[in-house]
């Protein structure tokens, strides 16, 4: 991983600050991406192929563009080629490239740029793009019902949801993360821009600084409620627990996404002016971990175990019935885990003096059936944290496996 630019911390400062300023960043520069070769590849690009598509156990980028997207096409055939299309330039865009050689100014001055070019000079910052297929993409348009995966289902309305159809649901998705905000827009951009005509963009989020880690390498971050968010994280090096509880396995319904996975997408607004009138004390029992530390009360250290059962004063345990820590444990969950990869967010003000600020919170799991429904179920009707925070936003995708440097996304859909 490469160090932080300052382009990388105007992410971190907000998305909407980085966007307005990224014409007047300099940050670490490259060469200007010509021709069609990587500048500075080796130091800052991650592989495209794989067993799994990168993006989900890669180490967690500081900075995210998701993008929702609906298929507005009913010729199959265009799909299918909107995806090797996308295939294509993906495959460039992460190795540090033009979407296609000389995209942005080297071609024919009266005809549109094939690459839009605010990634110009810009370091490839460890950007991964992810795809994932909705269950709406599944419906009676492409003859895809029969390979509709069980675990793909549509997400129920949890209790204290507060959905915005605006901001939910989508044929398609792509996860754009990378350590340059402009980087990750840049990529969904001009994937939005080759799709005209077949796709178009049903809703976006921006996110700054990770709200987790994805590597035992990385340093938990806090989110803005100031803890420090997803310390027991599945991480990459967990690999008998990803394989268990992350990857999809060719017996569990359907072949084709053996090595993928299953993304649920929930945009959680943070009643962040509420929650800093709470006191620390009141805090720390909400979430069931020190606020300094991220200990669970009870212990000194962040990676100390957590007990349930550790008591404090007349034997009353010291981790709250209603913590958010109890209950988001697999000790509570029957031993049901997630991977999660979230990103924070202060998207201006919500019109009666409050940021609209909050989480984009993203986990992929195994069988989202068994795994993250009913965790989401426990915490929306039991934890003390949901008088702080509504989710606003809700989808779900199936993140088929990686590729090879010859296969495209959507291949085991259509063979």
């Amino acid at each position: 991983m490469t160090g932080v630019s300052r382009r990388a911390l105007f992410g971190m400062a907000g998305a909407g600050v980085a966007l307005a300023g990224a014409g007047v960043a300099t940050g670490v520069g490259i060469d200007r991406l010509g021709g069609g070769s990587p500048a500075h590849a080796d130091a800052s690009t991650v592989d495209f192929h794989g067993e799994h598509q990168a993006g989900i156990v890669t180490p967690t980028q500081q900075n995210l563009h998701f993008a929702a997207l609906d298929v507005t096409t009913k010729d199959v055939g265009k799909l299918r080629e909107l995806l090797r299309t996308w295939t294509a330039a993906a495959r460039r865009m992460t190795a540090g490239q033009e979407v296609v050689a000389d995209g942005a100014v080297g071609g024919a001055a009266q005809a549109p740029p094939g690459d839009t070019g605010e990634a110009l000079d810009l370091s490839p910052g460890d950007l991964t793009l992810t795809i994932g297929f909705g269950p709406s993409l599944f419906d009676q348009r492409f003859g895809l019902a029969a390979k509709r995966p069980p675990q793909l289902v549509d997400l129920p309305l949890f209790p204290k949801d507060k959905l915005d159809p605006a901001r939910s649901g989508g044929d398609l998705c792509i996860q754009a993360c990378a350590n340059d905000p402009q980087v990750a827009v840049h990529a969904v951009r001009n994937l939005v821009r080759l799709g005209f005509g077949v796709t178009e963009v049903r809703w976006s989020q921006l996110g700054f600084g990770r709200s987790s880690s994805t590597s035992r390498a990385q340093q938990t971050p806090r989110n803005l409620f100031g803890f420090k968010d997803g310390t027991n994280n599945v991480k990459a090096e967990d690999t008998d627990v990803l394989r268990e509880q992350v990857w999809a396995q060719s017996g569990d319904g359907q072949a084709w996404m053996a090595g993928g996975t299953y993304l649920v997408a929930r945009r959680i607004r943070m009643h962040i002016e509420t929650w800093d009138r709470e006191t620390l004390d009141g805090q720390e029992q909400i979430v069931g971990r020190t606020k300094g530390a991220g200990a669970p009360l009870g212990q000194t250290g962040e990676f100390d175990q957590v007990d349930l059962d550790v008591g404090g004063a007349g034997g009353v345990p010291l981790i709250a019935p209603d913590a958010h820590v109890r209950l988001a444990s697999h000790q509570t969950l029957n031993g049901a885990r997630i991977l999660r990869r979230g990103y924070n967010f202060v998207d201006g003000s919500d019109g009666v003096g409050h940021l609209e600020a909050g989480l984009f919170f993203l986990a992929f799991n195994r069988d989202t059936r068994k795994q993250y429904i009913p965790m989401q179920q426990a915490l929306s009707a039991k934890d003390a944290m949901m008088e702080y925070v509504q989710h606003t936003g809700s989808a779900h995708f199936a993140v088929p496996p990686g590729l090879t440097p010859t296969s495209n996304w959507g291949d085991g859909l259509f063979t």
